[in-house]
């Protein structure tokens, strides 16, 4: 069993992976303080009894909900050192719970649609600040123009400027602490939020103040995100850099606070709180920081996007789609195809909104219903690790209120613009769950036949002469977990159709493991010299590059004499030419689809359709470069009474 790099991180606290946590983990978090607290007060009257009572509830949101169950309970659910909602569901899979992985593509969904929303409302956030300066500034068009510079650059990845990323938000959280100590001194009463009794007072007594609960959670949307970046900088370094970041946060938050008790009676509007925080002299140097925070923000969650569809993809949640691999830095990926989506989406939301303020309504549904979905998982990971039920229904109890008031708060933005990350993770959802029960109908309908009824036959093809030759070596990807059994269409393709004769044949099949990192195989002889079982074992966060795979291992077969790959033809084997490899895609269709049942029908047809926009298998399983034939297979031939005529 191979692991990643990132295991050493996940044993060992280092000072250079603590920086690179700050650079990773925490941009979306990090940046709350730009748009949370200025969100309450945009239509909210300032009062001392709002301005304490919200001051209060991100303290404890942050204690309570990113802090104790991200930090303290999430971080522990790892799947090999790995995190995220897909890593969890990776690890539980095997438990039997039937529908198991409906929360994990809910919340996979629901994170994905926050991928589209986050970039534009943080980098918007940071831009406008230049009103400060220039009053009237269109700031749509420096938006526009830095997202797509962001997604353009993607192809290229990151490695160069992701060393700049952990320095940069050091000196970014640095600032933050200075702005909030430097507004804390001049209105020290402010310390008294951080008893949770004035965030208690102020939901209690303050008509309406349940619905700014909406806003509040602002501050912890990137909790999420922390969780899925575990992998890559390890528990123990997010531990120590979580200390220094939730005090720099807590001191700018006290400190915007402070700024507010200095002034009460009207609401902000449209100005920006943060900016405010900031002396004229800094401004230029402070946007600046902010817009260079924000897009190490987008960057981070745009590369947990890749992840988390690459996790999707070898879990089988997701259509086959080209993934590339711009640099040598261990789990950097880019997909194609959802980066552009992402930049179409973050695009559309920089047009329809065109403020940081607007967007605010649009942001946060979402991910409430990310951290509802990993709760869920959570409470059979706790009894897995056999949890007794007090505590689980206690602390599960806990984050169900704490998250559905949020999410209850957050439904009261649907109609300014929260119905659009509910549309955009129903759209995603529904690709999910069509292109999972597509797969599992035609799984159902795969016929598999014993493998040992054609062994003769298969042996005799191979030594017949008569029959003009296929190929040296024929290689047919099998979806039979079973050694013993192979898909009729298999059986169709060698025998009943033109006969495929070959000197070997391959069955490759590849097993997903829940170990994300996993790369080994298994070898077995089904006949000696002419049929050859290959199942590769690989890890979810594995590439399925099959190409160069199975190369390695016939390459190892040979060094130990156990295949003869040497050219059969009697003018090349004394050459000791290497014999020819043929792929045999199987495109199994379906000839009588009427006599399914009407929602069966549906679903596989939205199947046909996402596997047609998705990449082709020899794009997926990287056989470009190898000798393939795609070939039409029957994948059912149901009865059909209605055909068994009489002869007169």
């Amino acid at each position: 069993m191979s692991h990643s790099p990132a295991s050493t991180l996940h044993t060992h606290l280092t000072a250079a992976g603590t920086l690179v946590a700050l650079g990773i983990v925490y941009g979306d978090i990090g940046t709350s303080p730009l748009y949370t607290v200025r969100g309450v007060f945009v239509t909210q009257p300032i009062t001392e009894t709002v301005v304490l009572g919200t001051i209060s509830s991100i303290i404890w949101t942050l204690t309570l909900l990113t802090t104790v169950k991200y930090v303290f309970i999430a971080l522990r659910a790892d799947n090999h050192g790995e995190g995220g909602i897909l890593a969890l569901y990776a690890r539980l899979r095997r438990l039997p719970v039937r529908y198991l992985y409906l929360p994990a593509i809910i919340g996979a969904a629901a994170l994905l649609a926050d991928g589209i929303i986050t970039p534009p409302i943080s980098v918007a956030s940071a831009i406008e600040g230049l009103r400060m300066v220039w009053p009237g500034l269109n700031t749509v068009p420096i938006v526009l123009a830095i997202l797509a510079a962001l997604f353009a650059f993607q192809q290229f990845g990151t490695q160069v400027i992701g060393r700049l990323f952990g320095p940069v938000m050091l000196v970014f959280f640095s600032m933050l602490a200075v702005l909030g100590v430097s507004h804390l001194v001049q209105e020290p009463s402010i310390l008294r939020a951080l008893s949770p009794h004035y965030a208690l007072v102020m939901l209690t007594q303050v008509p309406g103040a349940f619905w700014l609960l909406g806003s509040i959670f602002l501050c912890s949307t990137g909790a999420e995100a922390l969780y899925a970046d575990m992998g890559h900088v390890g528990r123990k370094n997010i531990y120590l850099s979580w200390g220094f970041v939730k005090t720099c946060l807590v001191l700018n938050y006290l400190g915007q606070g402070a700024w507010l008790l200095q002034h009460q009676g009207a609401p902000l509007g449209e100005q920006n709180l943060f900016f405010l925080l900031i002396p004229k002299w800094a401004l230029l140097p402070a946007i600046g920081l902010c817009t260079l925070a924000t897009i190490i923000a987008s960057q981070a969650l745009i590369s947990g996007s890749f992840t988390l569809v690459i996790e999707a993809l070898r879990l089988r949640f997701w259509p086959k789609v080209l993934v590339n691999y711009p640099t040598e830095l261990r789990g950097q990926a880019y997909v194609p195809s959802l980066n552009w989506l992402l930049c179409a989406g973050c695009v559309g939301v920089v047009l329809y909104f065109r403020e940081s303020g607007n967007m605010e309504a649009a942001f946060g549904l979402a991910v409430t219903v990310t951290m509802l979905m990993t709760t869920a998982l959570l409470a059979y990971y706790l009894r897995m690790r056999r949890v007794g039920w007090l505590w689980i229904v206690g602390l599960i109890g806990l984050y169900v209120v704490i998250e559905g008031s949020f999410l209850t708060a957050n439904l009261a933005k649907f109609t300014h613009g929260g119905w659009l990350s509910v549309l955009l993770a129903g759209v995603l959802l529904l690709v999910m769950l069509s292109w999972i029960v597509g797969q599992r109908i035609r799984n159902e309908l795969t016929e598999f036949t014993p493998l040992a009824d054609y062994l003769p036959l298969l042996k005799q093809l191979s030594n017949d002469d008569s029959v003009p030759r296929y190929a040296t070596h024929l290689v047919y990807l099998t979806k039979s977990e079973n050694p013993r059994q192979v898909e009729n269409g298999i059986i169709h393709s060698i025998f009943k159709r033109r006969p495929k004769r070959a000197d070997v044949y391959y069955l490759v099949h590849v097993h997903t493991t829940d170990d994300p990192y996993t790369r080994r195989y298994h070898v077995e002889h089904i006949l000696p010299d002419e049929l050859v079982r290959i199942d590769f074992y690989l890890g979810f966060r594995v590439d399925h590059a099959l190409n160069y795979m199975f190369r390695q291992v016939v390459t190892e077969l040979v060094q130990n004499q156990e295949v003869d790959i040497t050219s059969r033809y009697e003018s090349l084997r004394g050459q000791e030419m290497a014999g020819d490899f043929q792929f045999v895609i199987l495109n199994k269709t379906l000839p009588y689809e009427y006599l399914l049942r009407g929602w069966q029908r549906l679903a596989l047809r939205l199947h046909g359709w996402l596997k047609g926009l998705g990449a082709s298998e020899t794009e997926s399983f990287g056989l470009d470069n190898s000798t393939y034939t795609i070939e039409n297979v029957p994948l059912h031939m149901p009865p059909r009474p209605e055909l068994h005529l009489q002869r007169d």
